[in-house]
């Protein structure tokens, strides 16, 4: 069925039609990508320029939005995992170094996209490739000197430095991040544990924990059930296994790392009524994922 978007929408030219129209016709959004253009009298405009977003990126997400992220091309419906497909991209090249030499070819070239594409199998395929992590890394180099969008460069130069070194021994620290945390809601707190939940740890698990905040008068019941924690504002007196009360300066010393466990129990700003064992193994069942993994290497 055609779809309708915003019409401002319409002011981007997909080769003489409207992203609209080529919706409706059946192009894929990576086909809409590659195709779209502003047109010239909003080309010029400074703020139009992909400094930040790009036409690419914005039009797969503004797709992505309307009709999900499947193509309509069943093979892509439930492709093989990386790993797996690049295994076999390589038996079909003809072998690694067959692969290689294509993408080395590609690369002098100047086809700096295709290169991507060759050696991103090859390097899922064969990790400890050397050759091949140098060359993908080299390749995305390129990429990211010629990236106007200023995330798409950082995108590809970080791939590059994982290629070379690794992923980063370190995070952010989450110290000096104490003053926006300050200024962010506590709402999105507790959005951001309820993806943190360990499943597994949760299995069979149905209790509620609510937290107030004693400087914003403003109470929030977190409830864990069917492996799925909810959270929402409540009255301070809503039926709970534990009640947590404390400041929002202290809320985020904790997430800091300011302040330790000993120092947070005995502090003044924070009292605890009901089961203080029921309170700890709430706690317990969330996750702290270090934000350190692999991107361009399994």
């Amino acid at each position: 069925m055609p779809i309708f978007l915003y019409p401002v929408l319409l002011w981007v030219m997909f080769t003489g039609v409207t992203f609209v129209q080529g919706v409706n016709e059946g192009f894929t959004s990576r086909e809409i990508a590659e195709r779209l253009r502003l047109p010239a009298s909003l080309q010029r405009g400074f703020a139009n320029r992909g400094y930040y977003g790009t036409l690419k990126h914005n039009a797969k997400a503004v797709y992505q939005g309307y009709l999900g992220w499947y193509d309509g091309n069943p093979a892509n419906l439930d492709g093989l995992p990386p790993v797996e497909a690049g295994r076999r991209y390589v038996e079909l090249a003809g072998g690694a170094g067959a692969l290689l030499a294509t993408a080395t070819g590609a690369y002098q070239r100047g086809e700096y996209r295709w290169a991507a594409e060759l050696l991103n199998h090859l390097v899922f395929a064969q990790p400890d490739n050397a050759a091949a992590k140098s060359l993908l890394a080299n390749t995305y180099d390129q990429l990211g000197y010629q990236a106007e969008s200023g995330p798409w460069r950082d995108v590809y130069l970080a791939a590059a430095y994982e290629l070379r070194h690794g992923v980063p021994k370190e995070m952010v620290d989450l110290a000096t991040m104490a003053d926006v945390l300050r200024r962010t809601p506590v709402d999105r707190f507790f959005q951001s544990m309820s993806v943190r939940l360990d499943a597994e740890k949760a299995d069979g698990v149905d209790m509620a924990v609510a937290i107030t905040f004693s400087d914003l008068e403003q109470t929030y019941l977190l409830s864990v059930k069917n492996s799925v924690m909810h959270h929402r504002e409540a009255s301070p007196a809503q039926a709970a296994n534990a009640s947590l009360q404390l400041t929002r300066e202290l809320f985020v010393r904790m997430l800091t790392g300011d302040v330790g466990l000993r120092e947070t129990l005995t502090s003044d700003e924070l009292e605890v009524d009901g089961s203080v064992l029921d309170l700890v193994r709430f706690f317990t069942l969330f996750s702290t994922p270090d934000g350190l993994f692999n991107i361009v290497t399994p």
